[in-house]
């Protein structure tokens, strides 16, 4: 016998699309805007930073960063992401999502200030205070993942439910214009300011002392639109599925949400007790492994194939760009100048394809449904892949350059408008209450490792192996992701009880019924 579904949850679900919708969307996502603005930021850093403590009396090029200490940088954040949103997942549902939300903003601000502030003059201390922070940064990023993702999908209706989780998600995008921006701003200042001749003219003097200065601008800007949302995080009210479903206060949470809703609710505290023997089981059960396990391997999975291939593309854009002449050789520019062009190929990049895909998933993802974008983003990312890799030469000749980085830009386009998003939406969706933030957490986790592998991989196998190569084998991996979508069900249009089993009987029938996969 189904279980009746509480007043309180029912009216969020049936909600018309209301001003607070908007501004749980700009609280919620200004984490990951500070997360797309850091990544973005660090792959024009670490081509500066070479330049200035990297810099070998006598070469005939440019400074540059060690591989190892190169990895470094952009791997580090990520292993503190993954920490993060493994660890705040699991205290999301233990503590609450509001109590812990503050707590990874100002974790974001405080290291993402330190990050710029590196202090000392030598090499090895800078990179040291910067890798150290940069961890700590990622681990309040890793944070920000699975309890964005609940919280926008515990306050959202379930008519517009994915355009609203996506449209967090696409906070990401700008993230990423402004990073191009700042950097863009900074470096031409400094550059009229403080010219310098390039490399090849005068090695030393191309990289003025003042460059130090603009690395650190750049990385410590970020931190200051994250600031400017943390009162509003802070008056934020619990979500009513924690507060009924979790922590068992009905009454608190009708209040909560007749305030949010400006409409008067019932308590039902009858239901909450009624409910509190049924699917109760917890993660590491088998009542969870039967009813959610493939739910999970599906989104774990396919999180992790995505960002091998995606975080492969997105750190590396400079050194492709310059691998098939799209920048000019780095001995032929000034350190400043250098990054002002980096930053300028790249947000073109961005604002042609990947804000785009991100916005196209926001309008489309409960029309199409969350299956169908990703699958549709995996087999296009795939075909765009091998276009790249099988005839890689022809894109090298410099009358097809153009001709590659509009296939390039492709794949980032179908990655947002495809995987990228809906492996984010859809954790937030199917999985109980009281695991919601916890799986979430685990899923984004596997994505992390995933980054970790293709930011430290894909350094190893470009040299290893040759663009070539690695391509083919970026596109292998975005073709096992199309397999694994198979096992993610399909969330358009349902309650998210429905979709977890909280509103249906002891044996768990909808949740069953939610592995069906239209194919």
């Amino acid at each position: 016998m189904a279980r009746e579904q509480l007043q309180v949850l029912n009216a969020l679900d049936v909600a018309k699309t209301q001003w607070y919708h908007f501004t749980a969307i700009v609280i919620a996502g200004m984490g990951f805007f500070t997360d797309a603005y850091d990544l973005f930021c660090v792959s024009l850093v670490t081509k500066l930073l070479g330049r200035i403590y990297f810099h070998k009396e006598g070469s005939d090029k440019p400074g540059e960063l060690p591989s190892n200490i190169s990895a470094a940088i952009n791997g580090v954040a990520f292993c503190g992401t993954l920490s993060g949103q493994l660890f705040f997942g699991w205290l999301g549902d233990k503590m609450g999502r509001k109590r812990v939300y503050g707590m990874t903003l100002m974790l974001m601000v405080i290291c993402s200030v330190a990050s710029g502030l590196s202090f000392s003059s030598t090499p090895t201390s800078v990179v040291a205070t910067l890798c150290f922070f940069r961890f700590w940064l990622g681990f309040g990023i890793g944070g920000d993942y699975p309890l964005s993702a609940t919280i926008m999908s515990e306050y959202a209706n379930k008519r517009t439910r994915g355009a609203f989780i996506a449209a967090v998600f696409a906070m990401q995008g700008f993230g990423i214009l402004a990073g191009g921006v700042v950097a863009i701003i900074v470096s031409a200042a400094f550059d009229a300011k403080y010219p310098a001749p390039s490399y090849e003219e005068n090695p030393t003097a191309s990289t003025v002392p003042q460059a130090d200065y603009v690395w650190r601008i750049i990385v410590i800007f970020g931190a200051f639109p994250a600031l400017l949302t943390y009162y509003w995080r802070m008056k934020m009210p619990e979500t009513a599925r924690y507060t009924a479903l979790v922590a068992k206060n009905a009454k608190q949470a009708a209040a909560d949400m007749s305030k949010v809703l400006q409409v008067e609710l019932e308590s039902e505290p009858e239901k909450v007790d009624a409910g509190k023997s049924k699917n109760d089981f917890g993660l590491f059960t088998t009542s969870f492994l039967r009813r959610h396990g493939f739910h999970l391997l599906g989104t774990t999975s396919t999180w992790f194939l995505l960002d091998i291939a995606f975080y492969s593309q997105n750190l590396f854009q400079k050194d492709i760009f310059t691998a098939i002449g799209w920048l000019p050789p780095a001995k032929t520019m000034n350190a400043i100048e250098e990054v002002f062009r980096i930053a300028r190929a790249q947000t073109l990049i961005a604002l042609c394809s990947t804000v785009p895909g991100y916005w196209f998933t926001v309008a489309l993802i409960d029309i199409m449904g969350r299956f169908a974008i990703q699958l549709m983003g995996f087999f296009f990312m795939t075909v765009f892949m091998f276009a790249l890799a099988i005839p890689y030469h022809h894109w090298t000749l410099e009358a097809n350059r153009i001709g590659f980085v509009v296939i390039y830009s492709l794949t980032f386009f179908f990655a947002n408008f495809g995987p990228n998003a809906t492996t984010f939406v859809v954790p937030a969706e199917i999985f109980p209450a009281r695991l919601r933030s916890t799986c979430h957490g685990i899923s984004a986790a596997s994505g992390k490792a995933g980054a970790i592998v293709g930011a430290f991989g894909f350094q190893y196998a470009e040299k290893g192996l040759g663009v070539k190569k690695t391509l083919i084998i970026l596109g292998v991996v975005n073709a096992l992701g199309m397999f694994f979508t198979l096992l993610v069900p399909e969330s358009k249009g349902k309650s998210l009880e429905e979709m977890s089993g909280e509103g249906g009987d002891d044996e768990g029938q909808s949740t069953i019924e939610s592995r069906t996969v239209p194919v």
